[in-house]
């Protein structure tokens, strides 16, 4: 992961440098080389993708590209922040990392899961959550898409959500294999240790607005930023809400930094008129407008 990147960049070469400074240890070689249960580890994991982010966001700078707009999905926020000027790249890796150790000890193993609800009927997830809860938690934490929205809280909430959505017409209801169950009431704990460390780091106003999960709204002020951050860990992610947002402000291309290209994919179901690019490997660079 990124390795690709790079060996052809000189730019996201010092960012995989960087890193490995911050957080004391070789992420840079975690990310490389795994091995894969390690990198698993959702405090190993969280760094990693970040690290990747940002190596192709410097390339991207150096090309001449610089954003209007920035929005991240999850953890993706902590890079749109650093893209945007408010966090330190440094900052934002020690951040996450204990964010990452934070999520994976709010609950224990076993106790939590996630699932993706797909074409579930318009109008049905309340009923579908309420019917599930009996007295557990079980909430909506992702609106990723207008037919695809994750469920998580208590495991066996969220299988009885996963019967309950597909009785009521989902077309595929299924867990995700996922080390907690994020973006719910279960995660409050976690929030509530980060608040100090959210506290500790320095939040500079946005150089360019950035639409936040926790209220999908522009935010542009460094304390808006940092309250985001804190809200979004037991909070729904409102993607949709937040592409809709940005098409409305005209926006009409968007390119997918780091990792992957999940985000791409979403867009297209969302706000299919505004251009979905993504860069995260040196191949990807032919397909960016020159």
């Amino acid at each position: 992961m990124g390795q690709a990147l790079a060996n052809a960049y000189a730019a996201a070469r010092r960012v995989f440098e960087e890193a490995d400074d911050a957080l004391g240890f070789a992420i840079s070689r975690l990310c490389f080389e795994g091995p894969e249960e390690q990198l698993k580890l959702t405090e190993n994991t969280q760094p990693a993708l970040l690290t990747v982010s940002v190596a192709a966001l410097e390339v991207l700078r150096e090309l001449g590209w610089s954003p209007d707009y920035v929005a991240g999905h999850s953890l993706g926020e902590y890079s749109a922040l650093v893209a945007a000027g408010s966090l330190r790249f440094a900052d934002a890796l020690r951040l996450v990392r204990k964010r990452g150790r934070y999520m994976q000890e709010a609950v224990p193993p076993g106790v939590g899961a996630m699932a993706a609800l797909l074409k579930l009927p318009e109008g049905a997830l309340a009923s579908v959550l309420e019917q599930a809860a009996q007295g557990e938690v079980v909430s909506a934490a992702n609106f990723n898409s207008p037919e695809q929205t994750v469920i998580a809280g208590h495991a066996g909430a969220v299988n009885r959500a996963i019967a309950l959505a597909k009785a009521a017409g989902a077309r595929r209801a299924v867990l995700l294999p996922v080390s907690a169950p994020f973006h719910c009431a279960l995660m409050q704990p976690a929030q509530d240790r980060l608040r100090a460390d959210l506290d500790a780091a320095e939040f500079r106003d946005l150089e360019c607005p950035l639409v936040c999960n926790w209220q999908a709204r522009e935010v542009r002020t460094g304390a808006e930023a940092r309250e985001g951050l804190y809200r979004q860990v037991s909070s729904p992610v409102r993607w949709v809400e937040s592409i809709r947002h940005l098409a409305s402000r005209g926006v009409a291309q968007a390119v997918e930094v780091g990792q992957g290209s999940v985000l791409t994919g979403l867009l297209r179901a969302i706000a299919p008129d505004i251009a979905g690019l993504k860069f995260g490997e040196p191949a990807d660079i032919e397909k960016l407008p020159k």
